[in-house]
């Protein structure tokens, strides 16, 4: 085994886990974890210390 074998080895190795990655991240399963995750910023629940920052500036 050489270097060159080694490289292709790599690479093939790195094709799988970006598959597996991608596959993970398009399967239903994570699906409800992303939706909820993207409504974070719309919540209208203070988060601690946030009023306090707001008191101070008016």
């Amino acid at each position: 085994m050489d270097i060159n074998d080694l490289r292709s080895l790599l690479t093939v190795l790195g094709l799988l886990c970006f598959l597996g990655i991608a596959a993970w991240a398009y399967s239903s399963k994570a699906r409800k974890g992303f939706d909820e995750a993207a409504q974070i910023p719309f919540t209208e629940e203070d988060l601690p210390g946030e009023s306090s920052r707001q008191s101070k500036k008016g």
